[in-house]
């Protein structure tokens, strides 16, 4: 495989340091409320990942953190100012930070089963690595990369001269461009010097430490929990593209200053869910959520196809229309797998058909081996479909079409399962009306018809017969 490395900004052959194995570590949620869609193009695109090494025979060790603790409001700049999202939401529902976020921990959790994301090996939480962090933190110190101010912990950036090779955020150029919104903390050597521990009376959420109580910076807080479960180096880190900096970078800093060893091998970033050519956000405007999208009839495998046939790295405009769009493409996908295929009539195999299998399995491994091109892997599968429905297959070349099919879908679960049997009083009615409609008694058929489509079942009349199908 072929996978484009964030750090390097190049695409590279993939290899992981364990042959056969890959550890793999994707940024999770901040559980301070529901995550709206906009957040889920990085945990789609994460399972795209997993699911296309693991087509291609790797073992993958998948984690992926849950954040409830530390990550401030303004959290874009080189040190993270402002409050802890958690501790500002329990302030604003006058509620206790930690039920809200195991609140939104579930939510979260509802929502990726609802995209039919598959769940990761281990989803830890801040809050249970504290003893991690401070120990890495007190090597931190050791090691002369961090310093102790009144309780107060900060990583200092000098000590680290490679900060800014991930995002182009140098030491140099972020003193160059510092600004109001730098914090001016007379405890700190430098203004971007980044908290590792933060002494504040008022916070909710304390530990004892050996600088007194207080509570983790964010940035610490990954590189403990992704050294505890996956080891010092990882095969694959990957986030959102608001991950990068600082969030990222100060990640590099504090685990290669602790080892000495290189953090990650392979950093993957996806692009942004747009609105109007900017970045869906709650503070933006209208910011969707999975149960939002359900209510206005949307599966969360709509979703899914809309997120996963635009390649990951590219922005991805989001609106209804476009969902739209995704929905009934997704439809021809089901109806074609589910009712086209698997009522074809018995007839000779066909080396047409054959050749199309060979060409689209071939094409489509080719584009996820070359990063994850899932643009190119849709146009294989649709090619597929638009050949084999020229050749008219008969069944034993239809039921190995659908089992082609179905292997593309372990990677991109856009498929619903596969309709149930029609029960036998079913049968008979579809009978009825086919009787019904012989002796031209319409109203008779009509009924008949109307009652199928109550229970779910629509009726589609062709030139082979009587097809159904579950509305």
């Amino acid at each position: 495989m072929r996978l484009f490395n964030s750090l390097t900004k190049q695409v590279e052959d993939f290899t992981p340091l364990e042959e056969g194995k890959v550890r793999m570590y994707n940024c999770g949620p901040t559980v301070y409320k529901r995550q709206h869609i906009g957040n889920f193009r990085a945990f789609v695109f994460a399972d795209l990942l997993r699911r296309t090494l693991e087509h291609f025979g790797y073992d993958v060790h998948q984690i992926m953190n849950i954040t409830d603790v530390g990550h401030l409001t303004e959290d874009d700049v080189a040190d993270a100012q402002g409050e802890d999202k958690l501790q500002k939401e329990a302030k604003r529902r006058n509620l206790d930070p930690w039920q809200i976020a195991r609140e939104a921990e579930d939510t979260f959790h509802e929502d990726l089963k609802a995209l039919f994301i598959q769940p990761a090996h281990s989803y830890p939480r801040a809050t249970d690595f504290v003893p991690q962090m401070i120990e890495m933190i007190e090597e931190l110190i050791a090691k002369g990369h961090a310093y102790e101010v009144d309780g107060n912990v900060y990583f200092a950036l000098e000590t680290f001269p490679e900060y800014g090779a991930l995002s182009g955020n140098t030491i140099d150029q972020l003193t160059e461009g510092a600004s109001g919104r730098v914090e001016d903390r007379t405890d700190k050597r430098s203004p971007h010097d980044f908290a590792l521990w933060k002494h504040d009376p008022k916070h909710l959420m304390q530990w004892d430490s050996p600088w007194g109580s207080g509570f983790p910076g964010w940035h610490i807080e990954c590189s403990a929990m992704s050294r505890t479960l996956l080891g010092d180096t990882l095969d694959i880190h990957t986030g959102g593209p608001d991950n990068k900096f600082p969030h990222h970078e100060c990640e590099i800093a504090q685990s290669e200053s602790v080892t000495g060893k290189t953090f990650v091998n392979l950093w993957m970033h996806c692009g942004w869910l747009e609105i109007g050519g900017k970045k869906m956000a709650k503070r933006a405007g209208k910011a969707y959520t999975v149960p939002e999208l359900h209510e206005l009839d949307y599966d969360g495998r709509d979703l899914r196809y809309l997120m996963l046939k635009q390649h990951y790295r590219a922005p991805l405009p989001f609106t209804l229309d476009l969902l739209d769009e995704a929905k009934s493409a997704r439809k021809g996908v089901n109806n074609f797998v589910h009712y086209l295929m698997p009522e074809r009539p018995e007839g000779p195999d066909q080396p047409a058909v054959a050749d199309a299998i060979a060409k689209a399995r071939e094409q489509f491994d080719a584009a996820l081996r070359d990063d994850l091109n899932t643009s190119a892997a849709f146009a294989a599968m649709h090619e597929l479909m638009t050949a084999v429905n020229r050749a008219e297959p008969g069944r034993a070349d239809a039921e190995r079409v659908v089992e082609t099919m179905q292997g593309f879908n372990v990677v991109l679960d856009i498929l619903d399962p596969a309709p149930a049997a029609i029960d036998d009083d079913v049968e008979e009615l579809i009978a009825q009306r086919n009787e019904a409609r012989a002796n031209k008694d319409f109203a008779t058929s009509d009924r008949i018809r109307d009652d199928l489509l109550a229970r779910g079942i629509e009726l589609v009349d062709t030139p082979q017969g009587t097809r159904w199908k579950k509305t």
